[in-house]
C-alpha cells in the first residue's frame, strides 16, 4: 500500500470535510494508517509490546490534535493543539527508533524520515498562529523526497517474529 492507493479507500465521512484539504492531516492520517501494522509487528515480539503501544498512541494523537488545532477559532488556541501534534511526533519519532530492531532499520527509517516532514511543517505552521514564535533552538532536518515517502513504503513482515 501507498499513499495513493489509500487515497482511494479514506470514506467521503473524512475527504468531505475542509480539514483534508490540509495535506499535513492527510500525511498524519496515513502514518496513522501504516502504523498499525508496525504495532502489530511490534506486538509479536515480547521486548517490544509496550513499545506497540507506545507508538501506536503517539502516532494516533498527531492526526487528532491536528484535527482538534484545525477546529479552534482561536489562533492561539490552533497552535496550542499543533503544539501538541509537534510533541507527538517527536514522540513516535523517538518510538520507532526504539522498534527498529524488530521493524527492521528500513521500515524505522521510513516512518522516522515521514515524521521529519510532518515535524517541519508543524514548525512552520506554529508561529503562523501564535503571535509568538516557539521558544526552541532552531534545528536542522534532513529532507527526504515526500513523493517517494509517500509511493514508496516498507511494510514490517507480520507473519514472521525476524
Amino acid at each position: 500500500m501507498n499513499f495513493a492507493e489509500w487515497m482511494q479507500s479514506v470514506p467521503s465521512e473524512i475527504k468531505d470535510d475542509t480539514l483534508w484539504r490540509m495535506q499535513l492531516y492527510q500525511q498524519a492520517l496515513f502514518l496513522g494508517e501504516i502504523a498499525w501494522f508496525d504495532a502489530s509487528k511490534l506486538l509479536m515480539d515480547q521486548r517490544t509490546v509496550r513499545i506497540s503501544d507506545q507508538l501506536y498512541r503517539a502516532v494516533g494523537k498527531i492526526s487528532s490534535n491536528i484535527a482538534e488545532g484545525y477546529s479552534k477559532a482561536s489562533g492561539k488556541d490552533q497552535a496550542r493543539f499543533y503544539e501538541y501534534g509537534l510533541g507527538s511526533a517527536r514522540e513516535a519519532r523517538d518510538w520507532y527508533y526504539k522498534g527498529r530492531h524488530v521493524l527492521h532499520e528500513a521500515v524505522a527509517r521510513h516512518r522516522m524520515q515521514l515524521l521529519v516532514h510532518i515535524i517541519r511543517q508543524l514548525l512552520t505552521l506554529i508561529p503562523m498562529h501564535r503571535a509568538a514564535k516557539l521558544a526552541e533552538e532552531p534545528a536542522y532536518y534532513d529532507v527526504y523526497p515526500l513523493d517517494t515517502l509517500l509511493m514508496q513504503v516498507p511494510l514490517p513482515d507480520i507473519e514472521s517474529n525476524t
